[in-house]
């Protein structure tokens, strides 16, 4: 198979699908490698009550009352 660039760089592959990703390594010589990259699989959705609990336990959650905060922050 023979390609050409054209002027933006870019190489048609008539394999190829609209969105694939592809690692390019440089074989040197003149010579590149093109491997596909597989798309991971994406995680389910968070429900609402594990979106809830994340929420609750989370560690930068503030622990303390805004009136506290000022009478902390603020100078006297």
């Amino acid at each position: 198979m023979t390609t050409k660039t054209d002027s933006k760089k870019r190489v048609v592959l008539p394999r190829a699908k609209p969105g694939e990703s592809y690692d390019v390594q440089e074989q040197g010589e003149g010579r590149y490698l093109l491997v596909r990259l597989e798309r991971p699989e994406p995680r389910p959705r968070m429900t609402r009550e594990e979106c809830l609990r994340a929420l609750d336990e989370h560690p930068l959650r503030l622990r303390m009352s805004w009136d506290e905060l000022r009478r902390l922050t603020r100078e006297p």
